[in-house]
């Protein structure tokens, strides 16, 4: 009974178009209700020490640190190095994206920002270039969701903190698959582009490259410093949100100098905006948390699910399906805070390592992004791009079936995610 009414009261708040945070303290206040046991004082206090956490800093620094990339042109020469190396090959607009994609993820974690991003500096110019204008905005936007997967990641950051789970080995088991889903979505517009008559722009020269790349190293110096640091034990990824924060800061303003001191104020209110949902998000998905563990909510569902718990690839198989059902209808940060401590007893009770699941958790949320009808990363491409929605959606039907591909491999073969997990510990 339990179950139902945090369910029922979540979903029908959710329908009378309550926003999410508000609709998870209504959820929390129905659990208080049925269990008998309701105090203002408790769910103020649950509510306040839901945002009262250290690891949870790592979240405003990773955000502001990837306004500022944007902002300061670290991606924009990121996309310039990417053009210059595969921008000459067929369809090498679209290598262009992927690639830019995957070196961007290494230095914000945010897939609304790279995605925006990509879709500004890459979008104009791949349809300049002849490409279908709704391909193309499925592509980036395919390719931009690659940013919660490889570290450092804010989805990894909320996930190990409601979970319990170690975020520096979450960081440490993403490259991988990140790396592996970058390398799908490239099959894949290999297949779908081949048959364009595009010509492609000229090849680079050496000198270009050259330089090229050395506008593009102090951006690409980034990832390195947190990488390292996180696997040398330099820096927790709280602390390496702030170095990647302080770093983005200096370079823009002292290197590049394409930030300027008085466009600060807009970069850090735009960030702060950013972080004010997210937090109050985490902070109310806090107080439902708590309620769910002492209305033993957990025990149900691992009761319910008991016949699996003997197949571990089953239940995985079973949990990827139901996070794929709710992603088309949820946006990322509200499903990682809803259903972790839901379904974090039941992958325990199965004997399945915490950080394997996490990794394919965040992945199935990443793609939630692009699926319609919410998909956040869909309108984002769509509103930056001026094209319909419902024309980027079409687009991006063949990466997303890659990615889901790629995603139900991942729970036939876990070693392709815990193998390289361990090399990276």
């Amino acid at each position: 009974m339990t179950l139902f009414v945090f369910i029922g009261s979540l979903l029908l708040a959710m329908a009378l178009g309550v926003p999410i945070a508000y609709a998870l303290l209504v959820s929390g206040v129905a659990l208080m209700l049925q269990l008998d046991n309701f105090d203002a004082q408790i769910l103020a206090q649950n509510l306040v020490e839901g945002a009262n956490s250290f690891p949870l800093l790592a979240v405003p620094f990773f955000m502001l640190a990837g306004e500022i990339m944007n902002a300061g042109g670290l991606s924009k020469r990121i996309v310039v190095f990417a053009t210059a190396l595969v921008g000459h090959v067929r369809g090498g607009l679209g290598y262009v994206a992927i690639l830019a994609a995957v070196m961007m993820a290494a230095l914000s974690g945010s897939a609304v920002a790279d995605s925006a991003a990509l879709a500004s500096l890459l979008l104009p110019m791949m349809i300049a270039a002849g490409h279908d204008p709704a391909r193309s905005g499925g592509l980036i936007a395919s390719a931009g969701i690659i940013a919660p997967i490889i570290p450092p990641s804010i989805g990894f950051v909320i996930f190990g903190v409601a979970g319990g789970v170690s975020v520096s080995k979450l960081f440490m088991a993403g490259i991988a698959p990140g790396l592996m889903m970058g390398v799908a979505i490239a099959f894949t517009w290999w297949l779908v582009a081949r048959k364009e008559g595009n010509t492609p722009p000229p090849k680079a020269s050496r000198a270009q490259r050259v330089s090229a790349f050395r506008q593009a190293t102090w951006a690409l110096v980034l990832p390195i410093i947190v990488l390292v640091g996180l696997r040398f034990g330099v820096f927790t990824p709280t602390e390496a949100a702030v170095v990647a924060a302080v770093y983005a800061l200096l370079v823009s303003t002292l290197v590049y100098r394409e930030l300027q001191w008085r466009d600060l104020y807009g970069v850090f209110a735009s960030a702060a905006k950013t972080t004010a949902v997210v937090m109050f998000l985490v902070a109310a998905a806090m107080v439902s948390s708590w309620l769910i563990t002492i209305a033993q909510i957990p025990g149900q569902l691992v009761a319910l699910l008991q016949p699996l718990l003997d197949d571990p690839k089953l239940l995985m198989f079973a949990i990827m399906v139901i996070v794929m059902l709710v992603g088309t209808a949820m946006d990322m940060t509200p499903t990682i805070l809803i259903l972790t401590p839901v379904l974090m007893p039941v992958v325990k009770a199965a004997g399945i390592d915490p950080v394997y699941f996490g990794v394919l958790f965040i992945m199935n949320n990443a793609i939630g992004l692009v699926t319609p009808p919410v998909g956040t990363v869909l309108n984002v491409v769509a509103g930056v791009g001026k094209l319909k929605m419902d024309a980027v959606t079409r687009g991006v039907l063949p990466f997303m079936i890659a990615e889901f591909a790629l995603l139900f491999l991942f729970v036939l073969f876990p070693q392709l995610v815990t193998v390289p997990a361990k090399w990276f510990y």
